[in-house]
């Protein structure tokens, strides 16, 4: 446990009024029941993807009517990742959590109640999707409450690696929802095992904090303030005095995070998703656009993974310029996919597709981390972000992409037949043009600074602290020193008179022995 103390008073030391920032070691509990939680909410999402053609079969349901399993979260997560910062609000970390195990459970038997083989297509469907509507809003509740837990429970040096950790649960949980349920030999037993996934993850509530007793930081030591709080501070409607306050310039870099983030996600799954379409004319098989995929999640969970402990330690004060120097990489990407996707190259396009996910995900933290430095308000920029980095915004673009490339399609005479060279001219000048807009953010982190001023002054106040005990101990022991020296027990007290005690206070005076008058 690191305890720090620090003086608080009109931003001077201050001795009479003592704060201490500790940092805890069951914080890191708490990551690991949210990282559970986030894993199994990440299958939510794409869980019937691999099996739609099974599903149909067997349930009788359209390829249309499975695709809405999925399309339902994207839907219900706009109106839940903006409730969720009132509920933290109202009922605190821990007690929203738990409602997100209870939707867990419930959402899982629901899902599993819609199998039953003497239901109608429509009752089972009803049920199905009934189940998945109740998962989707326990999901951003766990994804907003990330970068929140990080500053609740974690110093600057920490709250990135924590965020990260917790931030890429969710494309690891959708990793595993995309491989789990091939594996299951029914699609009945599939929905079974989902069930149990969900019901077996929901008890991890009860181990998620609600805050330490004492904060890490100055930050963590402010009530955290709503999305309502956010939204004036974006208008210009809160004081200046107040630590929610954002400049005009901070308010510029927020819309352009979230603009220029959401664009590029987007822009990234619409290539994930169109992979085999666009891989498939040049002679590349489906197992070979799968695997493109997978080798895009894994190298940027492994840089992710090595990058946040640098930001952390290493690049501390500088999460804007770290952006600055990324995206272009996959600006440059995007551009030499026009010429690289042909016929028998695949090692190339393995290579580009590795650095994609390399800095896609390792900004993941970055982003979040910078919007909570930008607004000082976790759960807010958290929602919003969370908003427009995997989900609406996301889908939004993807819609207007997809739209777009499929226009652009060659015809079958083409050579090759039905190729999207001209989509990908298409992609990479949209990615070209929106990473110029990171150069236009300032990304200031107000909050680190504050934090690192308020642990300057805690170092201040306990050294200043530490001189006063010494000071004193060193005075007691002069003391104790003089009075061993200068007295004499050898010699006998001489016997005292009446006239040597102060009748009035019945104190011994100090003078001489004498017989009186």
């Amino acid at each position: 446990m690191l305890t720090i103390s620090c003086a608080e008073k009109g931003g001077s030391v201050d001795s009479g009024s003592i704060r201490e920032y500790r940092l805890y070691k069951r914080r890191w509990v708490g990551l690991v029941a949210l990282v559970i939680l986030n894993i199994v909410a990440g299958t939510t999402l794409v869980w019937f993807g691999p099996i739609a053609n099974t599903v149909a079969k067997d349930f009788g349901f359209t390829l249309n009517q499975i695709n809405w399993f999925g399309n339902v979260v994207n839907v219900v997560y706009l109106p839940s990742a903006f409730v969720v910062p009132y509920l933290y609000g109202r009922l605190g970390v821990r007690k929203t959590c738990f409602i997100a195990g209870a939707l867990f459970v419930v959402s899982a038997w629901v899902r599993y109640a819609g199998t039953a083989r003497g239901l109608s297509v429509n009752g089972s469907y009803a049920l199905i999707m009934v189940g998945q509507l109740l998962a989707a809003v326990a999901l951003p509740i766990l994804q907003v409450v990330v970068p929140s837990y990080s500053e609740r429970w974690f110093d600057f040096k920490g709250r990135t690696t924590a965020t990260m950790i917790m931030g890429l649960a969710n494309p690891v949980g959708s990793a595993i929802g995309q491989l789990v349920p091939p594996l299951v030999s029914t699609t009945r037993q599939s929905i079974l095992v989902m069930a149990i996934i969900f019901t077996a993850a929901a008890p991890v509530v009860i181990f998620v904090g609600e805050a330490p007793p004492t904060p890490p930081t100055f930050a963590a030591t402010h009530r955290h303030p709503s999305l309502t709080s956010l939204m004036h501070a974006m208008l210009g409607k809160v004081p200046r005095d107040r630590y929610a306050y954002m400049t005009v310039r901070q308010r510029i870099d927020f819309v352009i995070l979230c603009l220029l983030f959401g664009v590029i996600v987007g822009v990234v799954n619409t290539f994930g998703i169109l992979t085999a379409e666009q891989l498939e004319p040049y002679g590349y098989s489906d197992d070979t656009a799968g695997l493109m995929g997978a080798v895009l999640l894994l190298v940027g969970l492994v840089a992710a993974a090595i990058s946040s402990p640098l930001f952390d330690r290493v690049f501390t004060r500088h999460l804007a310029l770290f952006g600055k120097l990324l995206l272009p990489g996959i600006a440059a990407c995007y551009l030499a996919l026009i010429w690289e996707i042909k016929p028998n190259n695949a090692a190339v396009l393995y290579v580009l597709v590795a650095i994609i996910g390399a800095i896609g995900l390792t900004l993941l933290p970055v982003v979040l981390e910078l919007g909570v430095e930008l607004t000082r308000n976790a759960n807010g920029s958290s929602a919003v972000l969370w908003f427009s980095y995997p989900h609406y915004w996301r889908s939004l673009i993807h819609v207007v992409l997809a739209s777009v490339e499929g226009a652009l399609r060659a015809g079958p005479d083409a050579d090759p037949p039905l190729n999207m060279h001209r989509a990908f001219i298409f992609q990479g000048a949209v990615v070209a043009v929106v990473v110029v807009f990171v150069y236009l953010v300032e990304g200031k982190q107000t909050r680190r600074f504050q934090d690192e001023e308020k642990r300057e002054e805690a170092d201040r106040a306990l050294d200043l602290e530490s001189r006063r005990r010494q000071g004193a101990q060193v005075e007691v022991h002069e003391v104790q020193s003089r009075t061993a020296v200068g007295s004499t027990p050898e010699e006998p007290k001489p016997q005292m008179s009446p006239s040597d005690v102060d009748l009035e206070s019945g104190k011994e005076t100090e003078g001489p022995v004498g017989t009186g008058t």
